[in-house]
């Protein structure tokens, strides 16, 4: 039989547990509660300001107002690497992608590491191009390969820089076809490189897919070989893959997703992927982004983006080192994405 005494001292623990958990569950304060950070690590223009403000337009109605800030710079490290320093509160989001998030962090010495990052959501991919000029006689990636080995030494191909996408597909596509001596032109930036391209300056360039490539590809002016893609891309439906092709490893794709410092709550990584989740799930968002030359990435949760960024790193690490590839080669602060 428990005593008086006993009764009034487990009354009062009841109670002080109870204060103690009403005074944790007001101290803990609604999110968000003002505007959220969401910074590029380009300048303005590229197709990362794109995506970035329809994915802010798109958050208003479902997490509030989202302020874009621009910090160019290192190839995308130095937003990169401002994020990472922010405070783990949910107000400071990255938008990600290839060159931040695996390049940089493998090639160069950047102050950050991707488990600097919470993955929150991928929102999208852009699968890379092999695109030909219309003299060179090759019709798919085999013939390719077989040209330039018939050929050593006189072909070359353009990217937008070193250390993009499609200067990591140029050279695996050497190492998978023996074809070493095909020479890497860098240009700052993918317009140039496709004016050279047209004008026949280069043979064969590595670019990500967009709609100024697929109108020069109908009226005949270049010639789309592949897209190192799993499956076909929306915006190139008619391209055959690479995958169709016989090469599997040959896949590449720049991507671009949604990432907070470690250590932001897991309850607020959850709340912002269920808001990237609700937009994804409406057809028109996803149409904005087809428009704009991206695969949408339907499977936006947090495990997802956390097993994509992993997976990238494995995939590309080896062919980053074996390049020889230095962040310093890369372009700076006029760089766009």
């Amino acid at each position: 039989m428990i005593s008086r005494r006993d009764a009034l001292a487990l009354g009062c623990c009841s109670l002080a547990s109870v204060v103690l958990t009403t005074r944790r569950v007001v101290a803990q304060p609604k999110y968000p509660e003002r505007p959220i950070r969401l910074v590029i690590p380009f300048v303005p223009g590229g197709v990362t300001d794109t995506v970035a403000r329809q994915w802010a337009q798109a958050m208003k109605a479902l997490l509030g107002p989202v302020v874009i800030e621009n910090q160019g710079g290192g190839g995308g490290s130095i937003g990169a690497a401002a994020v990472a320093r922010a405070a783990a509160d949910g107000y400071s989001i990255l938008l990600g992608s290839a060159p931040s998030l695996v390049v940089n962090p493998i090639a160069g010495q950047t102050r950050y590491e991707p488990k600097d990052f919470a993955p929150i959501s991928i929102l999208g991919v852009v699968p890379v191009a092999f695109v030909v000029h219309p003299a060179l006689p090759a019709r798919n990636l085999n013939e390719l390969a077989a040209y330039a080995r018939a050929n050593p030494g006189k072909l070359s191909y353009g990217t937008p820089g070193a250390g993009t996408m499609g200067h990591l597909g140029g050279e695996l596509f050497k190492s998978l076809t023996g074809t070493n001596d095909i020479v890497h032109v860098p240009y700052k930036g993918a317009g140039p490189a496709l004016s050279d391209l047209v004008g026949g300056q280069i043979s064969l360039a590595l670019l990500s897919v967009n709609g100024q490539i697929l109108e020069l590809h109908q009226s005949g002016k270049v010639r789309m070989l592949a897209v190192a893609a799993a499956a076909r891309s929306v915006s190139a439906p008619d391209i055959p893959t690479v995958v169709e092709q016989e090469f599997p490893r040959l896949v590449t794709h720049n991507f671009y997703g949604l990432f907070a410092p470690a250590g932001t709550p897991p309850a607020i990584i959850e709340q912002i992927s269920n808001a990237t989740r609700t937009a994804m799930a409406d057809v028109k968002f996803r149409e904005q982004l087809i428009a704009s030359g991206f695969e949408p990435y339907l499977d936006s949760s947090s495990d997802a983006a956390r097993r994509f960024v992993e997976n990238e790193i494995e995939r590309w690490r080896p062919v980053i080192v074996a390049t020889g590839l230095k962040l310093g080669m890369r372009s700076g602060g006029s760089q766009k994405a």
